[in-house]
């Protein structure tokens, strides 16, 4: 199946077309903000329009499509600015927005990381970060891969934002129970030395989301190197 963005949006024949997929995107991204991912079916879709599901499909030919539209209008809300000349603090700022952006779809993080798509709003995105990385001298395979891995690992960041608090604390109790038990010496070296029992981690020190951008400047630059 080709790219929907390589099809006509209105077919040649038949009725005109009573809406456009721009209007369609923006109907199935407010009941996705509003309800979840799952809410977003054809039916619901077609209710909100107030039209019937089977018309629908002379706009998109299938959920997955419908869904491609979305993720990549999403797209259009990263605000993009002049290359400063310092290639890591701007892809730094660019994976901050991506955060905003996600935070905001709270739905959209989990797509990033199982449906990548690049449509005309992506393909703008990857056109900033190319401009942002002109200077470096690497190849662009790996600015394309640098691009691939900030849209990657800010995704799983925000998803651990939204995992739930509960299970991060059961997860730092029992990490705690197994340090202190002896039984795992190499852990409780590295996690304990030179703490005190009583300062063994808590759940929010298993939490990586503070700690962000100086991990995503790590794996960038051992993707592409020093700029000399």
């Amino acid at each position: 199946m080709v790219s929907i963005w390589m099809r006509p949006e209105r077919a040649a024949t038949g009725r005109p077309a009573q809406h456009s997929r721009a209007k369609i995107t923006a109907v199935a991204l407010a009941i996705a903000d509003s309800d979840g991912l799952d809410a977003v079916s054809m039916r619901r879709l077609a209710a909100e329009l107030g039209t019937g599901a089977a018309s629908l499909y002379r706009y998109v030919e299938t959920r997955d499509e419908l869904l491609d539209l979305m993720t990549d209008a999403v797209a259009a809300e990263y605000e993009p600015f002049p290359p400063t000349g310092a290639w890591l603090a701007d892809l730094i700022a660019i994976g901050e927005q991506q955060r905003a952006i996600l935070r905001r779809h709270r739905w959209l993080a989990g797509l990033t990381l199982t449906r990548p798509v690049i449509g005309p709003n992506t393909t703008v995105l990857i056109e900033h970060v190319l401009d942002v990385l002109r200077p470096h001298p690497a190849g662009g395979p790996a600015k394309l891969e640098a691009f691939a891995m900030l849209n990657g690992i800010t995704a799983s960041f925000v998803l651990q934002e939204q995992s739930d608090p509960d299970l991060q604390h059961r997860n730092a109790a029992y990490l705690r129970h197994a340090i202190v038990s002896g039984q795992h010496p190499s852990l409780a070296e590295i996690v304990t030395q030179p703490l005190a029992v009583d300062q063994l981690p808590t759940a929010a020190d298993f939490n990586p989301v503070d700690r962000y951008r100086d991990l995503i400047a790590r794996i960038l630059t051992g993707i592409l190197g020093p700029d000399q």
